[in-house]
């Protein structure tokens, strides 16, 4: 991505008012007909996986531009008004439990659909490596509470998902998109929300060397690893800051020498023998405490240095529930969704005519907004 910055995502409580929530989908479906009606579903899915279209339609959906609920209420609309078996696409997944029902999910839109076994199986291991890269390769202190999957007659996919940090009640969102050239090296096409710190970020390009050198770690006698991450610690914490001093004045969790190790995962990678970063993080238990101490070991004893800098990317039309940036126009809205309907209905009719005169007129308002 070109453009950079950050942009707080706060969590809202409570749920969003049910004019507002009629509203944004009758709009969000006009908007799916359209974009699928003139680029296709993979093209949507696209669109959806970068954080600033997905932003600007949540903003043009009248819903809070820096709410955690862009996210989630968002998702939640489009899975209420994509309909798979119109629309060629569906969505997985959701908040809260319903994120554990996203396999499930994949595997129904998967068979309606008509996808093979191999395409089935890349999904559904899509979905599951994002959620664990997310709350282990990248520790910023967002646990994931959300979890949506877009999937296409295609077989593109994208992937959607939130965590939230309970300290300072923000969230941040994930995105990625099946065009993805690996899961664990900057694989994300956008990461959204406020800036931190300091972020144990596994997946920068800054952190091949660690990523290697973890890789060979595991693949050692259990007995030796657990011998490199006792030389650390010494006496307590104590012991990592003589290594590493500054860690004594940021007090950040993920410079901490982990309490507690998975060895039944340690174990576990040594009999299996992972030839790659990406297969030590799909070990059954191993966990966030376990990648930041075997990334400690890599720094301190290897030298070989992970990432610390965060990886954080990032963003109206009809005003915003809570009246930001104004309160939400109501008969606006009603007037957009009654145009749109009519646009597409007629376009349908006779569909190039309808669209090139779209584009006239995209052309006439970019030409009048320069003037």
């Amino acid at each position: 991505m070109e453009k950079r910055g950050v942009t707080d995502l706060p969590l809202h409580g409570g749920k969003a008012p049910w004019w507002l929530l009629t509203r944004m989908k009758g709009l969000a479906a006009n908007i799916v007909d359209i974009v699928i009606d003139e680029y296709g579903e993979a093209e949507l899915i696209r669109r959806l996986s970068d954080p600033y279209w997905f932003q600007a339609l949540s903003c043009a959906l009248a819903y809070d531009w820096h709410s955690s609920g862009t996210t989630t209420v968002m998702c939640g609309v489009l899975k209420s008004v994509i309909d798979p078996t119109r629309h060629g696409m569906g969505v997985a997944g959701g908040k809260g439990r319903h994120s554990a029902e996203a396999p499930e999910d994949i595997a129904f839109l998967s068979d309606l659909f008509g996808l093979g076994s191999r395409d089935t199986d890349r999904v559904l291991k899509a979905s599951r490596i994002a959620a664990k890269v997310d709350n282990v390769a990248v520790q910023d202190g967002y646990d994931i509470y959300h979890h949506c999957v877009f999937l296409g007659e295609t077989g593109s996919w994208a992937v959607i998902q939130q965590g939230l940090n309970v300290e300072n009640k923000y969230a941040r969102r994930y995105q990625w998109h099946s065009d993805v050239g690996s899961f664990v090296i900057e694989p994300h096409t956008g990461i959204s929300g406020r800036r931190e710190d300091v972020v144990l970020d596994l997946t920068s390009k800054d952190s091949l060397d660690a990523q290697g050198t973890i890789k060979d770690i595991v693949n050692e006698e259990p007995t030796k690893v657990e011998r490199m991450m006792g030389s650390l610690r010494e006496s307590g914490q104590a012991g990592l800051e003589r290594w590493m001093p500054e860690i004594g004045k940021m007090g950040i969790d993920v410079l901490k020498l982990p309490s507690k190790v998975n060895w039944s995962a340690i174990r576990a990678a040594y009999e299996w023998k992972p030839k790659n970063f990406e297969e030590v993080l799909e070990i059954k238990g191993m966990g966030a405490k376990t990648i930041r101490g075997l990334a400690l070991v890599s720094q301190i004893i290897y030298g070989d240095e992970p990432s610390w800098r965060d990886p954080v990317r990032f963003s109206f039309a009809y005003g915003g529930k809570d009246g930001v940036p104004f309160p939400v126009e109501r008969r606006a809205m009603d007037e957009s969704i009654s145009f749109l309907r009519g646009a597409i209905e007629d376009s349908r009719a006779d569909k190039k005519e309808k669209i090139d005169a779209f584009k006239r007129l995209e052309v006439f308002a970019n030409f009048i907004a320069k003037k």
